[in-house]
């Protein structure tokens, strides 16, 4: 490839989603690739609450910032140790907190942490999939120890906001490799209908008290949840409708919890976060290329479908703005996408 500079979104300063200046276009040099790495050309993007907390709280101090941690496209180069991949292949990732995010025409990633996209989804369906299937699959098999295909396994599953990014992956994983009763909440009848076709048994509302609700639909107790938001509000309903040993996996951010609720039953609490393995270069990062294969898989068998519910169309400032707009407002179902530039 020969372009030297590439259109990418990012922002100088923090502010309001309402200010123009919250998101700008710019123009940036087309990075180089390192060792490991591949040079994507961007196809499509995917939007994630992550997005809007790093351009809330990290201020740039005048630097450009790029966001966007959900990409799919084509590798135009490789890094000299790079050996999954070739120039032509088509891929799919969440990429790295700490690195630029996938929000401009070319972008750089860890081939460790990159798969080949789904043969029968579009890019703009497959940049839906990476962080929220990396999460859903990290959190149910590797922090709530449930067995991948262990069609034997007892127990209830809660999930909550089960119409979000997160929670509609969970569902699906949940009900195509286990043997779970999948239990989601969602309180809107469009939130209800989205969440049921993404896999979800029994809906409850978490505008109420959860532990009566779940009581009726699992009245010998939820063995596992899966909390993606509210987990301070929620946790003593958790507790509550906890078998003992239970476990927790929580992605939401809190400064303190009332754990000790937990004790009385042994219940187990556990943090779910997709860049730990990116962010302190942990010897098993490839566990999350094996991750994304395996989901692309499931998805080319139709075991797995897209969660890319609105495109808002080309990746510039205004859509992107549009997008983090509707992501805090809370009123987004499944995954918010742009497509091409």
């Amino acid at each position: 490839m020969n372009a030297t500079s590439m259109r990418a979104v990012g922002y100088r300063r923090s502010l309001p989603v309402s200010d123009q200046e919250s998101l700008i276009d710019l123009e940036l040099p087309v990075p180089e690739p390192g060792p490991y790495d591949l040079l994507v050309k961007v196809e499509a993007v995917a939007l994630n609450p992550v997005d809007y907390k790093v351009r809330q709280n990290t201020d740039p101090a005048g630097e450009a910032k790029v966001l966007g941690w959900d990409a799919a496209g084509s590798v135009v180069a490789v890094g000299e140790k790079v050996r999954r991949f070739a120039v032509g292949d088509d891929v799919y990732y969440a990429g790295a907190i700490d690195r630029p995010g996938a929000n401009s025409e070319y972008h750089t990633v860890d081939e460790r942490i990159a798969a080949r996209k789904p043969s029968t989804l579009s890019f703009t369906e497959s940049a839906a999939l990476p962080l929220t299937s990396l999460t859903a699959w990290e959190g149910l098999f590797e922090r709530l120890g449930l067995e991948n295909g262990g069609m034997n396994q007892q127990g209830a599953l809660l999930i909550t906001a089960a119409a979000g990014g997160v929670g509609a992956m969970v569902a699906q994983l949940a009900r195509a490799l286990t043997s779970l009763t999948v239990i989601g909440t969602a309180s809107r009848q469009e939130t209800i209908d989205f969440a049921t076709r993404m896999g979800v048994q029994h809906v409850v509302n978490h505008h109420k008290p959860l532990a009566p609700q779940l009581a009726e639909v699992a009245p010998e107790g939820v063995t596992h949840v899966f909390s993606t938001t509210n987990t301070d509000r929620n946790l003593p309903d958790y507790a509550e409708a906890l078998r003992p040993f239970g476990r927790i996996v929580a992605i939401d951010d809190h400064e303190s919890l009332p754990l000790g609720l937990l004790k009385p039953k042994c219940i187990a609490f556990h943090w779910e976060f997709m860049f730990t393995r990116s962010l302190f270069q942990t010897p098993d990062q490839d566990r999350q290329h094996h991750i994304l294969t395996q989901v692309a898989r499931l998805a080319d068998a139709g075991i797995l479908r897209t969660t890319a519910t609105k495109d808002l169309g080309p990746v510039n400032a205004a859509n992107l703005r549009e997008a983090h707009g509707i992501l805090e407002s809370g009123s987004a179902i499944g995954k918010i996408t742009l497509t091409g530039f």
